[in-house]
Formats: C-alpha cells, structure tokens, sequence
C-alpha cells in the first residue's frame, strides 16, 4: 500500500463570496485532477438528513429476499437492480461481488426523448415493496445533483474555460445514482476476486458516499502502489471519469480504482455517475486542444457511456442476444 493521501478540499469556498479563497479551491481542484485524480470533498451541500434517510432505504432494500428485489430487476433503461454477478469489470476475470440498484433523470414516457428513442430515457424502476423508498432516493438524487453542478463549475475554471462551459451541456443529464451493498469477502477470496474490481469510470465525474466499512482503494500514479481511500465523515470522494479524461484530451485523466470489502460485515455506499446529456458532444478542440493533438475523436457522451454498458454489465449482452434472435 502506497502511504500517500488524497486531498481534502471544501466546496463552501466556491460559494463563500471570497474571491481568493475561490481562487485557490480552483487551483486545489486543478492539483487534485492532475496528480490523483480523486480527492475528497467536504461542505459538499448534500444534507445529513437525506444522506441517512437514502441509506436507510437502501439498508432496507437490500435486506429483503432475493424474490423480492427481482421484482424491480433492471431494464433496457439501467434503471432497477443488478444482483451478484451481473456486473464483469472489463479486463477483469471474475463478476464483482456486489449488488446495486440504480435510478436516473426521472422522465415520463410522453418526454420528447423517451419518444424518439433515446437509450437510457425513461421513468425510474421503483420498487412497491418500500413505501418510502422513492422519495428517499429522489431526494438524494436531486441533491447530489446539485453538488454535482456546482462542483464542475469550479471544474471548468481549473481548465481555464467559463464557469458555465457544461451548463448547456447538461440540461437533460445522464446522472446515475446507484444505492450498492458489499457483502463481506469470505477470508479463503481468490486474489482475484473483488467488491468491484479494478477499472475505471466511464463518465465525467463521480460523487460516492461510502459508510464507515472501508475498502475503496485507488492507484498511486507515481508509486503504482494502492492508496486506502478511508471514508472521513462529512465528506464525498470525488473522481474523474474516462469521459472528462477524454474531453480534457488526458489533462484531467480518470484513475483506476478498486473495492475489497475485508470488514467482515456488510458495506454500503451511494455512487452518482454524474455526465451529461446523451447526446452532447465531447470534444476536446471545445476545451482548447489543437485538432492536431486531439487523442480522441468527438464522441456523443450517450454513446460513449452505452459502449461501456455493454462490456461491462451481463444483462447487456442478454438484450443483445434478444434483440439478435428477433431479427
């Protein structure tokens, strides 16, 4: 294990009215992306109470029989739950040891984009088994939301753009929260087997809320050791994902990362993917690279993030055969 640690910035900077201090939480933010790629975030604006009243719920729906929590199994949309081994990390040899439960943007089948057919688009896949459940979850997923916003507009001031370069960008976004729930490791686990296994985020930037379990680990760049991303309360840890990395031409590059749940209890977290609309364009000549040095050809965020879906998530390939088998 590496002995290195992550950076702790305050987002209350970015709203103090104290242009100095904004100044430098910029310039940590620009630090933090370009040497780990992770940092913590404290003051982050989530309130207490709805961070426990969504891990409430989440407790409580994962506590409940298997039966019960296929009755909400996800769909075409990514919206619902993934039981243990649905998830294959790309690269990685064995399914992750983890369930997880996921919601997006909340639309009605009569939206403009559910009805041209835009993947991902829909209404939410709510469980009727928790009363309380949906409320919980969009309260979290509105708030996070808002973090999410307000932090990369200091993102987009440390890469020397306009604070509102993503505001247009992300009118309809593609933010994903995910309630997850670790069962413990057993001590005889192969070496190979993982909470989630090493890999990378597809998206922009994720926030994770992380309970007192410990587990997550994240790669030294410089000593190509693991560091403990030890949960600190009252914060986020926050992270770059491979579509920012993309869009920054690798200035701002993602970070693999990893879960092993070695507690010997239970472990729960709350991770929101948060990326833009589907079909916004990321293209690093919009961020200032000269089309010359552009690694990567523009990319619809959308397409980017489905490509992942599909090597990583076996109910993908389900579909696929599905669809394959009806033509």
């Amino acid at each position: 294990m590496s002995k290195a640690t992550l950076p702790i910035l305050d987002l209350s900077k970015a709203r103090s009215g104290d242009r100095a201090a904004k100044r430098r939480l910029v310039g940590a933010v620009r630090e933090a992306c370009m040497s780990h790629g992770f940092f913590y975030l404290r003051n982050h604006g989530v309130p207490e109470s709805v961070i426990g009243q969504a891990v409430d719920q989440a407790r409580r729906f994962f506590r409940q029989p298997l039966a019960e929590k296929r009755k909400v199994a996800v769909n075409h949309r990514h919206r619902g739950f993934n039981a243990l081994g649905d998830a294959l990390m790309y690269g990685a040899t064995r399914p992750d040891h983890k369930e997880f439960y996921s919601i997006g943007l909340e639309l009605p089948e009569d939206d403009p984009c559910v009805l041209a057919g835009e993947p991902l688009r829909g209404p939410n896949n709510w469980p009727a088994s928790l009363p309380n459940f949906r409320t919980a979850l969009s309260e979290y997923y509105a708030a996070i939301g808002d973090c999410g916003s307000e932090l990369l507009r200091v993102v987009a001031l440390a890469l020397d753009l306009d604070e509102e370069f993503f505001t247009p960008r992300y009118r309809k976004r593609l933010q994903r929260t995910q309630i997850i729930y670790y069962p413990p490791q057993p001590a005889d686990a192969e070496a190979d087997q993982f909470g989630v296994a090493p890999h990378t985020d597809f998206g922009c930037i994720t926030l994770l809320w992380q309970d007192d379990s410990g587990g997550l680990q994240v790669r030294d760049r410089g000593a190509k050791a693991w560091i403990e991303a030890n949960p600190i309360p009252g914060t986020l840890v926050v992270n770059i994902g491979d579509l920012l990395g993309r869009w920054t031409n690798d200035r701002f590059a993602s970070t693999p990362h990893r879960v092993i749940n070695r507690s010997g209890h239970e472990r729960f977290s709350i991770a929101t993917f948060y990326d833009p609309d589907f079909r916004a364009v990321v293209d690093a000549c919009d961020m200032g690279t000269g089309e010359a040095d552009c690694r990567y050809q523009p990319v619809s965020a959308g397409e980017h993030i489905l490509g992942r879906f599909n090597q990583s998530f076996g109910y993908r390939k389900v579909l696929a055969d599905k669809a394959a088998a009806a033509r």
